[in-house]
């Protein structure tokens, strides 16, 4: 879980989080999803905060039911596909879902 402060300090990424759902056509319950998931497991480097942003924006998607694709979320937050791959299992089994074995 995430505290207040952490929203404050990371405003500029919640921003972003906004503008990607913007891009992906994306309802009001799957960015909030995005920004809790995104809080909840932000790195303290700001070099790796884009792929975490990215991968929370994908989970958000699936778990909500508006599923858009690994490439159409890495174009909207400007990240490779491959930043996604890497980390979205990991912030899935964050939010209390089983990650597939696939």
């Amino acid at each position: 879980m995430y505290r207040a402060r952490d929203a404050v300090e990371n405003e500029q990424w919640i921003a972003a989080i906004e503008e990607a759902g913007e891009r992906l056509d994306l309802g009001t319950e799957t960015r909030s999803r995005a920004a809790d998931l995104f809080l909840t497991n932000a790195p303290e480097s700001d070099r790796s905060k884009r792929a975490v942003l990215a991968a929370s924006v994908y989970v958000s998607a699936l778990t909500t039911g508006e599923r858009r694709s690994q490439s159409a979320v890495a174009d909207a937050t400007g990240v490779s596909r491959l930043a996604i791959q890497s980390r979205w299992k990991e912030i899935l089994e964050s939010a209390g879902f089983d990650a597939p074995d696939w």
